[in-house]
């Protein structure tokens, strides 16, 4: 069977299953629309430990142990880890990982890391090289600032564009034979750069990838927005959903009646975070604590989920680069 529809979408033969799920959350998103819907919050920024990167590393081995023990599973039953964060060398993820003992396979996608390691632990499964993994993602609002804009003890002011890195992680388990939720397929984006240089606007700078994503995955589907119960873009924030609503109208798609972006939904009005989340572990938190327990009460049958990432490193923004973006879909359903 050939599996690849149009250029950049493939189906699955098998539509592998969501078998578990887990977020582990930080204090501010526990404060936020989702603090009952959480695995587990944590109120100390550190967890305990002497460095933001080494509590981000603690995240991560907390969200995979939630989503084995919610499974009934062990490190034993997992084929391949499929995993990374916004790190230099993904070390939220290495570190946090290394007790488990799976074959790893680490990823960089930025923000968009949720659906890249869910679509490659699909593939993975689908075409029979295993039977069950993990997908991984992590971010930390103060590992976060301090690699990529300024120390936090600086007190820089933020722009009204500027969105706020989610601290958490998130772990799916992609089974082939065994859940509920089923991955049907999955499109993957292109490198979209339109030049955006403000590190203070990653919604700006990732809509286009979205844009190109969303287009390309209705064109390779011959499906429209309504086909799907509800459409999540990554963390684009107020400033990027506007700018994607108003790019796919131009296009003649009509997203107003179930387009919702994660990082908007994450906080709230009264948390001061100004455009909303971002992060890798924003898409990853609100897809664990809310779109797949939506869709296991069937409140929700159909989703497209895309997470999108910004590909910048603090190098090439420091020497005057603009900022990539990519963008990552899944057709998620439950009968």
């Amino acid at each position: 069977m050939f599996k690849r529809n149009g250029k950049q979408t493939i189906f699955f033969e098998s539509s592998p299953y969501i078998k578990s799920y887990a977020s582990i959350a930080g204090k501010k998103e526990s404060e936020g629309p989702f603090k009952k819907a959480f695995d587990k919050t944590v109120e100390d920024v550190y967890w305990g430990e002497d460095s933001w990167e080494k509590a981000e590393n603690k995240f991560v081995k907390s969200a995979v142990l939630s989503a084995l023990s919610k499974g009934g599973l062990t490190a034993d039953d997992i084929d391949y880890i499929f995993a990374g964060d916004l790190l230099n060398q993904c070390t939220g993820t290495t570190y946090g990982l290394r007790i488990f003992g799976i074959p790893f396979i680490g990823l960089f996608g930025a923000c968009s890391t949720m659906g890249l390691s869910m679509k490659m632990a699909s593939i993975m499964v689908d075409g029979g090289f295993a039977t069950r993994c993990c997908a991984v993602t992590s971010s930390h609002f103060c590992s976060a600032e301090r690699q990529f804009r300024f120390p936090l003890e600086y007190g820089g002011q933020r722009p009204p564009s500027a969105q706020w890195t989610v601290t958490g992680s998130a772990c799916v388990v992609v089974d082939k034979y065994d859940g509920d939720i089923r991955i049907e397929a999955a499109t993957t984006g292109k490198i979209i750069d339109q030049g955006i240089k403000d590190a203070n606007n990653m919604g700006a700078a990732m809509a286009p990838a979205a844009v190109d994503t969303l287009i390309a995955h209705f064109k390779d589907t011959g499906r429209k927005p309504d086909y799907y119960d509800a459409i999540f873009t990554g963390d684009l924030g107020s400033v990027g959903k506007a700018i994607v609503i108003d790019l796919m109208n131009k296009e003649g798609y009509d997203l107003s009646k179930n387009y919702f972006d994660c990082g908007e939904l994450i906080f709230d009005d009264s948390q001061d975070v100004h455009a909303g989340g971002s992060g890798c572990g924003c898409s990853g938190l609100i897809l664990c604590a809310h779109i797949i327990p939506e869709m296991k009460k069937k409140n929700l049958r159909r989703v497209l989920f895309i997470p999108t990432g910004a590909l910048m490193s603090p190098t090439a923004v420091q020497q005057g680069e603009s900022i990539p973006g990519v963008a990552h879909a899944l057709s998620l359903y439950i009968e």
